[in-house]
């Protein structure tokens, strides 16, 4: 098993990942300009998995042992595996892509951690094609078990292998696509339910208080225990079919975010960034929500944590 990888980024994502990797024992380099920001981050999710009883003082000291910061790309010349996490433009990948071929000269893959972006144009800024891909975590990765793995037409199969065996070995769902679609897997799935959930509201169906407790108190805890289609099949196809020709003709097929959601776009309302959006938040207590949105994914904590000395 591979044991080092690198990050390039120090974001969320980022260092999430880097949380990642050095609770499974895997040596990390993070490449970004500003150590103490980095470690700070780093530290605070480490201190949230002490006090959820995950880790113990001296785990985390022993993980963080593994973590090192670089600003120097020829750093990482001994690096096989990079996972690049840099905003959402493609220049700046290009940019990243361009020193890493340059730097590491044992490349085995780069996996791009992008909501967005198709992994075809990604290969636009490599020269080895092959060696590039998507791997999508959703957010925090070092909680949330699911990547997207998104391979392009150049894809080489040791490339694509070599990040699924790390995803893995640090105990992560790896969902892989036969082929790019925008949105990826989640997304598609995500914002279909949006979309309807939404225009229920515009059509004065039912207000979001009453959509976000129905998905939580219905239908919402089962697919933590089983899938989509094994529901289905459970049911019973001949069901499903029944509800689909009835139900479909009637469901939104709008094409661009709705004006219930575009008004308080353009109101400069944003939901909790800026204190209102659909809801209310400068009221809420921040630290209990992130407590209890983090919640459901404490289960699958799984990792192969090294003891220190």
């Amino acid at each position: 098993m591979l044991n080092k990888v690198a990050i390039i980024g120090k974001g969320m994502i980022g260092i999430s990942l880097a949380v990642l990797f050095t609770g499974n024992g895997i040596d990390t380099t993070v490449l970004a300009k500003d150590e103490e920001i980095g470690r700070e981050k780093y530290r605070a999710y480490y201190k949230d998995l002490i006090a959820q009883g995950l880790v113990t003082q001296r785990q985390a000291a022993a993980c963080e042992k593994l973590l090192h910061f670089t600003a120097d790309y020829a750093d990482l010349a001994d690096q096989k595996i990079v996972f690049e996490c840099v905003v959402e433009k493609l220049d700046v990948k290009y940019e990243v892509y361009k020193q890493i071929e340059a730097n590491c000269k044992q490349l085995e893959a780069v996996a791009s951690t992008t909501s967005a972006t198709s992994p075809a144009d990604l290969a636009g800024g490599m020269t080895q094609k092959e060696k590039i891909m998507v791997a999508h975590p959703w957010n925090p990765p070092h909680l949330v078990p699911c990547v997207e793995v998104v391979k392009n037409d150049f894809t080489a199969q040791e490339s694509l292998q070599a990040v699924i065996n790390i995803l893995e070995y640090c105990g992560r769902e790896v969902a892989l696509m036969n082929k790019p679609a925008p949105g990826f897997i989640g997304n598609r799935l995500q914002h279909a339910l949006y979309r309807e959930a939404v225009h229920m509201v515009e059509e004065g169906i039912c207000g979001p208080e009453d959509i976000d407790k129905c998905i939580r108190s219905s239908w919402g805890p089962r697919y933590t225990s089983i899938g989509l289609f094994e529901h289905f099949d459970y049911a019973g196809l001949d069901m499903i079919v029944s509800i689909d020709d009835y139900l479909f003709p009637d469901l939104c097929n709008d094409t661009k975010a709705q004006p219930y959601i575009r008004e308080r776009f353009d109101a400069g309302n944003l939901g909790y960034k800026t204190g209102t959006g659909v809801y209310d938040w400068r009221n809420r207590d921040m630290d209990a929500f992130r407590k209890k949105a983090g919640a459901p994914y404490l289960q699958f904590f799984n990792w192969k944590l090294p003891q220190g000395d």
